[in-house]
């Protein structure tokens, strides 16, 4: 069967040869089938139910699509581009399994409908799979969170040496900014969660339809209100890629790390070999490649988002074939970011933590200097903004001594303050100033290991 006998007697010819390979899309729409199976299996069930087709004609129909079902998953279905499209080959394979009865399928529907169903039906299929994702990354940097509790590490701004933190604690903030993204995750799921089946083409249909039947069945809150909308609207995969995009950003964040800390003027972590590749020239080269082409594929999501958007900021209701183009940047980024995901997992539970070049590192770059600030203000009493200016004063003595701030004697810190006493040496050292940072949400090994035990519980109970 061809397109042509599909579309009806408006056509005299066919298409020319550029026009049908402009127009299918089957190449890459195939992955639907199974979506667009089962919300024709539900739209059958409310025809028979309807009286709007006889129940044997729909008893075969849905006999006919199993059949189809079970012929693609068993990678026995042949494909066309002459028939353009899944839908179209899904109908042509049923007309030839049952003949006549496969005609009435498509009653009180349309393609526009029918893909926008089907669209949202495998985003939302996508949603529940990277959210199971995302809850093994966030296992995975649990994980490393307990184990390095108390390892110190220096943490940055500009990326230089600021102020002393746990290993474990930097673990917790990437466990945040992914939570953040299952949240997000959640909340276009639930504005998703609306049925277009039965909108039609644009304007809805004259046949006696329940809509509430065909939305419970496919697992939709609802039915959409506006049939217009019903068709055209694509916020669900522009929202779906939004998400995509700022966590391939998290995610390149993390790698970007994984690379500067892997390096050998780092060394802070080892990856293991499973996720490093080496040199085809340099024999002493272990290259952290996979967080590179994480880091990498971020652009991806985000060029996927912004191809959508341009794609959808011009068209005028209801739908236009532009918006088959909807498909190929979905698919994409939920490839790559379910890659990226799984990948990442693997690298952050299999890496290596090298604890004594971290605690080394961490005193480098006076990164104890605000916790004399601090002691300053509480034991002399003195204005922050004083203590700033001794501290900075004191960091500069210690430069030309060419030593840390504890290496500067208790006589060399007095010829700046005078009131200065060696209470101020149980502050300097790294352990005692990630100790002292316990301040909810603060770096103190005891306030990482009160949260390690919190996201234990609240990911168990998810």
């Amino acid at each position: 069967m061809s397109a042509n006998e599909l579309w009806g007697g408006r056509f005299a010819k066919g298409p020319a040869e550029i026009m049908e390979r402009i127009n299918a899309s089957i190449d890459f729409d195939r992955r639907l089938y199974r979506q667009d199976i089962t919300g024709s299996m539900a739209h059958s069930s409310m025809l028979m139910d309807q009286g709007i087709i006889s129940r044997e004609d729909g008893e075969k129909i849905q006999e006919g699509l199993q059949t189809i079902l079970r012929e693609i998953e068993a990678g026995n279905f042949k494909t066309d581009p002459a028939l353009e499209d899944i839908h179209m080959h899904v109908e042509a394979r049923l007309r030839e399994l049952i003949g006549d009865p496969a005609g009435r399928l498509h009653t009180g529907r349309s393609r526009n409908d029918q893909v926008a169903t089907d669209m949202r039906l495998w985003v939302r299929d996508t949603m529940d799979h990277l959210d199971g994702e995302l809850k093994a990354l966030q296992e995975a940097l649990l994980g490393q969170a307990d184990a390095e509790a108390d390892t110190v590490m220096p943490g940055f701004t500009h990326l230089q040496a600021a102020q002393p933190v746990t290993f474990g604690h930097h673990m917790l903030a990437y466990l945040e900014m992914f939570s953040r993204d299952r949240a997000r995750l959640k909340d276009a799921r639930a504005r998703l969660n609306e049925c277009p089946l039965g909108s039609a083409a644009l304007a809805g249909t004259s046949f006696p339809i329940d809509r509430e039947m065909t939305a419970k069945e496919l697992g939709f809150d609802r039915p959409t209100a506006n049939s217009l909308d019903g068709v055209s609207d694509r916020d669900f995969a522009l929202e779906f890629l939004s998400v995509a995009s700022i966590c391939s950003m998290h995610l390149s964040r993390l790698a970007e790390e994984i690379v500067i800390w892997s390096s050998a003027q780092f060394r802070f972590v080892e990856c293991s070999d499973s996720f490093s590749t080496g040199s085809s020239i340099m024999p002493q080269k272990k290259n952290p490649d996979a967080a590179e082409l994480i880091r990498g594929k971020a652009g991806r999501s985000a060029g996927a988002f912004t191809c959508l958007l341009m794609m959808m900021k011009g068209l005028p209701m209801t739908y236009g074939k532009d918006m088959q183009e909807d498909k190929e940047p979905v698919f994409d980024a939920a490839d790559n970011l379910q890659l990226c995901l799984a990948a990442m997992s693997g690298m952050i539970s299999d890496i290596s933590v090298n604890r004594v070049v971290m605690k080394n590192a961490s005193g480098a770059g006076f990164t104890t200097a605000t916790d004399l600030a601090d002691w300053l203000v509480r034991r002399l009493d003195m204005p922050f903004r004083n203590a700033h200016h001794v501290t900075g004063s004191l960091v500069k003595l210690a430069e030309t001594k060419d030593c840390g701030l504890e290496d500067l004697t208790l006589a060399d810190m007095q010829t700046v303050e005078s009131s200065i006493t060696d209470e101020v040496f149980e502050v300097l050292g790294v352990d005692n100033s990630v100790a002292s940072r316990v301040s909810y949400g603060g770096t103190a090994p005891s306030n990482v290991r009160a949260q390690v035990a919190s996201w234990k519980q609240r990911l168990a109970g998810e």
